[in-house]
């Protein structure tokens, strides 16, 4: 067949896919960031925008593993201790790792109609790092609680 090279016995059909399939790829690798970790600097910045004053220590208890043998999927269940009355009730309860490439994990909602200001979820984390909730309350004041998690195999491809 006219369809092959003269030198090599590679068709053009091959070749051509080749050198597509590397153009793609070359592409989207000057696309993709390189991985950098959030930090302490990135959460502390997150945390000052939610909060409106001074964030306080205490009232959010985090419920996770102290060793995760895999950071795919770590459970977590944040609690905050605060009233959930008409006046005094918890808006906004976010999840941050100041060791994942994206510092927040999850955000969650919530009124007075909720009776508790309590969430559970899993999270992927990339190694041992803090985890850090911090709890809007609707005068804008934020309680902040924090917990280590070793993890043994990371998750975030680590």
């Amino acid at each position: 067949m006219k369809d092959e090279l003269e030198t090599g016995g590679v068709s053009r059909r091959t070749l051509m896919v080749s050198l597509g399939g590397g153009a793609a790829v070359t592409t989207a690798m000057t696309l993709v960031p390189g991985l950098s970790l959030a930090g302490e600097a990135e959460v502390q910045a997150i945390i000052d925008q939610m909060a409106e004053g001074t964030p306080v220590d205490g009232g959010v208890e985090l419920d996770l593993p102290e060793i995760a043998e895999n950071g795919n999927t770590v459970p977590v269940t944040v609690t905050v201790d605060a009233p959930m009355t008409a006046d005094s009730y918890v808006k906004t309860v976010m999840v941050m790792a100041d060791g994942n490439p994206q510092a927040e994990v999850a955000r969650f909602n919530f009124t007075p109609a909720c009776g508790t200001a309590s969430a559970s979820t899993r999270m992927r984390l990339a190694g041992t790092q803090t985890i850090i909730a911090a709890a809007q309350m609707n005068d804008g004041s934020t309680m902040v609680g924090r917990k280590l998690v070793k993890v043994t195999i990371g998750g975030c491809g680590g």
